[in-house]
């Protein structure tokens, strides 16, 4: 039978409902190209990206009007839309108001993110969101359940506006007092108000925040609102709904709020005890100076970036310190970066268990499912690998000490940007460097392992267990 006649003869011979069985080319390119929450948060981070990488890189955006290097406009627009605050030029100097303008919305809109924003829209609009659409918010904002996600996002714009307005309304006549001027005032009001709650790190003067060590109208505004944009919106939702009934708050809230109150404390002691006797940042300074500096540096490793005192001149003890904090980061679903302060404490309370010889991880009356210990312990490995490979790519690149890299490539991945004066020296390939870490801190590893996998599968067969031997 000729070649057509046996296709022919094959699809009367096949059973109806029998599916075609396609090419692995073709499964591939279906499975890589669908539209899924992380793929649609990375394509519209990456178009963000651009759109703001041509922003910066007009001539209008510089105080001179020449146009910026290619690497340092995009180096800007990635750390804008990363909340980090890492510059490779002097903001405050290099950048025009146009230039400042376009990076405080840059860091607006990467801080509530761009779902939340395309889901506020949408809601404003048409007063409805869509099943997709909340399944993708959902993702970014990290909302328990489908139904909460309205609710979400009403919270999201409160708090995020409220925080904002008060540190504008408490910083705007302090600029003006020190003689600012009204206009520039209210300009640098609005930008530190937006950097601080987004907990970007930009600050718009040349001067830096070095200037503020010891004002406490500066330090405080600026600390309590990094504090609470690095809380997270799904724990402000708990508290806000829930304020008079600490005792129905979610596991996640209580976790959130205790081991970030430990960390601060952690960082608190540690700063104050390691800079209390260093001249170069606390030691001829008054004592109520020291704890105003300890408590704003406490609070700055959350994933803020301001620096009221030379991190390059912070002992080396005190840069290890920093580096666990920013190595954590902030709460989920926050500005704030770094593998989260609930994957910490999750890890530290399976380890708990298992030095204690429990079956399960139990924390607040409630125990934690065994999925959940494994993402926690996939976020920890895939970021400790990547700022490995970061690390090792910029000894490489650069003769700075393994000290300095790694605080480098800590406060890129954490979206923090405290540096210790190295990034504007850097060589344009270890620029690049710190941008993948920056784009990837911010989205997160697992996120972005996720958009990036071609397909996941599903085992209808399981194979049999055996332990190898641990430790």
């Amino acid at each position: 039978m000729s070649t057509p006649g046996r296709r022919a003869a094959q699809r009367r011979t096949r059973p109806l409902g029998t599916p075609v069985r396609q090419p692995e080319w073709k499964l591939a390119l279906h499975s890589l190209t669908r539209a899924t929450p992380p793929r649609i948060a990375l394509a519209m981070f990456t178009a963000l990206i651009v759109a703001f990488t041509a922003l910066l890189s007009l001539p209008a955006a510089t105080t001179d009007g020449v146009r910026t290097d290619l690497t340092d406009a995009l180096f800007t627009a990635v750390s804008a839309i990363c909340v980090t605050g890492l510059v490779t030029v002097e903001t405050g100097v290099h950048w025009s108001t146009f230039g400042l303008t376009v990076i405080m919305i840059a860091i607006k809109l990467g801080g509530l993110g761009l779902m939340t924003v395309a889901s506020l829209l949408s809601l404003s609009v048409m007063h409805r969101l869509g099943l997709a659409q909340r399944v993708i918010t959902a993702q970014e904002t990290r909302a328990e359940r489908l139904a909460e996600v309205g609710g979400v996002l009403r919270i999201i714009l409160i708090t995020s506006t409220l925080f904002e307005a008060i540190t504008f309304v408490a910083l705007t006549p302090y600029m003006v007092i020190t003689e600012h001027g009204i206009g520039h005032s209210m300009f640098l009001g609005l930008f530190y108000a937006i950097s601080a709650f987004n907990n970007a790190g930009f600050v718009p003067e040349a001067a830096g925040t070095a200037q503020y060590v010891a004002d406490p109208f500066f330090t405080i505004p600026i600390g309590l609102a990094v504090f609470a944009g690095s809380l997270g919106f799904p724990v402000i939702l708990v508290v806000v709904r829930k304020l008079r009934t600490p005792r129905k708050w979610s596991v996640h809230a209580k976790l959130t709020l205790t081991t970030t109150a430990l960390l601060f404390l952690l960082g608190f002691v540690g700063f104050l005890t390691l800079e209390w006797s260093n001249p170069a940042t606390f030691g001829d300074r008054p004592f109520a100076t020291k704890l105003l500096g300890a408590g704003f540096a406490a609070v700055m490793p959350r994933s803020g970036g301001f620096a009221t005192i030379d991190v390059g001149q912070m002992t080396a003890e005190s840069r290890l310190l920093t580096d666990l904090l920013m190595f954590i980061g902030g709460g989920s679903g926050s500005t704030a970066g770094g593998i989260r302060v609930t994957t910490f404490a999750l890890l530290m309370l399976a380890i708990w268990a298992e030095v204690r010889g429990n079956p399960d991880v139990e924390v607040f009356g409630r125990r934690i499912p065994q999925e959940t210990i494994r993402q926690a312990i996939g976020v920890l490995v895939m970021s400790a690998t990547t700022i490995f490979l970061a690390t090792f790519l910029m000894l490489r690149m650069t003769p700075y000490t393994l000290d300095q890299t790694v605080f480098e490539v800590l406060s890129a991945f954490g979206t923090v940007g405290l540096s210790t004066g190295i990034t504007t020296s850097l060589p344009t390939e270890a620029k690049w460097v710190l941008i993948t870490c920056m784009y990837v801190g911010r989205l997160g590893p697992m996120t972005l392992g996720a958009a990036l996998a071609v397909r996941t599968r599903v085992r209808m067969i399981q194979l049999p267990y055996e332990r190898p031997i641990v430790g």
